[in-house]
């Protein structure tokens, strides 16, 4: 299956997977179960995979909440990964959340810092810490002018105030309060080695402006939907796709979240990753749409639905929702 279309015949997951004498991607037993709220957002960036903004109306209904709650309940689900768009900005996202950890599940939350501070989220930071939510927050670069070129003009000293914020109700000082950052390139290139870019994030934070934080998430731009339109205007996709291709780490394969995350849509639909799911990629096999109707027993060493994005995934050092893989 070719999700991402090339000129280059020699651009191919599949043909890296078979130069590495590799078989295909097969699921691991589910550990996480991602789930995006929609595509709104108050946010436009110009990387956005999700095609995320202001103007999107696919949003999650409490209907499609309650469905996924049961399913989960029966399932013991332990993980869940809250996305969106911004995932806070549904109106039912806090009811969603309180119900997980009512049924004792680890939440963590995507989120994207200047959400705190859209109307009616003022108590955003305290309702996090009182809960023990693990945050993944967008912060691209420690430097304003490099965030906003991505992210929109202001949103670097939103997100300064927003990790201020977060810092005072405890979080990256506490252990039970993670505050993770998560970093992706403002162009066509690879992320940085993650160690040493978390250790360049936390000695300016400090310095700059008194900011702690847990641990720094690289995570590489993938050619589809926002990105992929830049790259195209810029006439850089065939190159950044041949970068993807001769950058191919089998090392990475172990690691990569399709083997053992499920990624739900808005309408509850599922998919073997986010990147799938923003490309309509169902889930592999001949399962269900709807997580409801998924039977976890069928999952097991499941062959996964892939394509040419996946390259993106498995280049350098890797990426995936918890950054980088080796």
């Amino acid at each position: 299956m070719d999700a991402l279309i090339n000129t280059d015949n020699n651009i191919s997951f599949s043909n890296a997977l078979l130069r590495s004498g590799l078989p295909v991607l097969t699921r691991e037993p589910l550990r996480d179960l991602q789930i995006n709220l929609g595509r709104l957002c108050n946010q436009a960036c110009h990387h956005c995979h999700v095609d995320a903004g202001p103007k999107r109306t696919e949003i999650m209904s409490w209907d499609v909440m309650e469905k996924i709650l049961d399913w989960a309940k029966n399932n013991r689900i332990r993980s869940v990964d809250l996305t969106g768009g911004a995932p806070e900005i549904n109106p039912h996202f806090r009811k969603f959340v309180d119900a997980f950890l009512q049924q004792d599940a680890q939440v963590t939350v995507r989120c994207n810092l200047t959400v705190l501070w859209e109307p009616g989220q003022e108590d955003l930071a305290q309702w996090y810490a009182e809960r023990s939510i693990r945050l993944a927050c967008s912060l691209p670069c420690y430097t304003r002018d490099n965030v906003d070129a991505q992210r929109g003009k202001n949103v670097f000293n939103k997100s300064i105030r927003a990790l201020k914020a977060l810092n005072d109700q405890g979080y990256g000082k506490k252990d039970h309060l993670p505050l993770d950052l998560v970093y992706n390139p403002g162009g066509p290139f690879l992320p940085p080695e993650q160690n040493k870019l978390q250790q360049d994030y936390k000695e300016r934070l400090s310095a700059d402006f008194g900011v702690v934080f847990s641990s720094l998430l690289t995570i590489t731009n993938l050619p589809i939907n926002r990105f992929r339109h830049t790259l195209e205007r810029d006439g850089e996709l065939q190159d950044y796709q041949q970068l993807l291709n001769d950058n191919f780490n089998p090392e990475t394969l172990p690691g990569l979240m399709c083997r053992h995350l499920i990624s739900v849509d808005w309408m509850g639909r599922i998919y073997d990753c986010d990147f799938n799911q923003m490309l309509d990629i169902p889930l592999a096999g001949k399962g269900p749409r709807e997580i409801w109707e998924l039977d976890l027993s069928v999952l097991q060493q499941q062959s996964i639905a892939v394509g040419d994005h996946c390259l993106g995934c498995t280049a350098g050092s890797g990426s995936s929702c918890g950054g980088a893989l080796v």
